[in-house]
């Protein structure tokens, strides 16, 4: 019996060391969809966490002398809070963005069902109408809203500054596609126990949209919060401003002229959004499955 040669061991060995060719591949794209999602990750929170870093420098330090603060502090929102009424701006942009949030859900979640469930003669061509509305840009339109605005006695009124956002199409479309999911065998179901139409839509159609609700909860606030051109072209008197019109004039004002003040106005207009996305994420990513819009 003739025995295996001993420069054939080796080349065994190294052979069953080495990695299928197949396997080596999928580790080299794994590594490259979690680099390029590292990348992604600090292109986009990059500035927030400058901003904040900015935020927490002390007034003698320098903004620029370093990424880490040597000496972290708070008083730079103590001061925004006393350079100009910062606690006003925020509870009059509460007021649009609460106004915005139940409007939307309100006339998104009926329109939706409307488009989606509900026959009736024309609704193809309501339906292409409002999805055309959506290649027209803001601007577009802006002066003509500002025109009815003012005809209905509005300028310089909170509620104003809400009536152009008080429904949004996109919001409708992502309703519609929610409903279009439920499957027609529950609605049925609901017919046969003598349920009428606005129990349907209660009871059936609502419960079982909730995430596309939380999607719409939140663009509706984000939208109101972070407007700032229309309420610019609406406002005047400053003690209806919204809070982007009140950084702006933070910005601006020749005796705050302090990187480390408007970092801190910027962080504090920050948070309100992030406190309501982590508390609706769950139903939000649940939310922007159920909702694609469908054409």
């Amino acid at each position: 019996m003739s025995r295996p040669t001993s420069a054939s061991a080796p080349a065994s060995d190294s052979a069953s060391a080495s990695p299928p060719p197949g396997r080596a591949r999928r580790r080299l794209g794994l590594a490259a969809r979690y680099g390029t999602l590292l990348l992604m990750l600090v292109v986009m929170l990059g500035p927030i966490v400058w901003q904040f870093l900015t935020s927490v420098r002390g007034r003698t330090e320098n903004v620029y002398d370093g990424v880490l603060p040597t000496r972290p502090t708070l008083d730079n929102y103590v001061r925004v809070a006393e350079s100009f009424p910062l606690l006003q701006y925020v509870g009059n942009t509460l007021v649009v963005a609460v106004l915005a949030i139940t409007s939307n859900l309100l006339f998104a979640a009926m329109g939706g069902y409307a488009l989606s469930r509900a026959a009736w003669k024309g609704r193809e061509v309501v339906f292409t109408v409002l999805v055309a509305t959506l290649m027209f840009p803001f601007e577009s339109v802006m002066i003509s809203m500002f025109l009815t605005v003012r005809e209905m006695g509005l300028v310089d009124t909170l509620i104003g500054v809400w009536l152009p956002g008080a429904v949004s199409v996109l919001n409708i479309m992502i309703m519609r596609a929610a409903f279009l999911a439920v499957p027609k065998e529950v609605e049925e179901a609901a017919v046969l126990d003598g349920a009428g139409e606005w129990a349907r839509f209660t009871r059936v159609f609502v419960p079982s949209a909730r995430g596309a609700l939380a999607v719409v909860c939140i663009t509706s606030f984000m939208g109101a919060w972070d407007d700032f051109l229309w309420p610019l072209l609406v406002l005047t008197d400053s003690d209806h401003y919204t809070l982007q019109l009140g950084l702006k004039t933070l910005a601006g004002a020749t005796t705050v002229n302090d990187q480390r003040l408007i970092a801190a106005g910027a962080m504090a207009a920050l948070l309100p959004m992030m406190l309501l996305f982590f508390a609706l994420q769950r139903f939000f990513f649940k939310g922007v499955g159920e909702g694609a819009v469908k054409l």
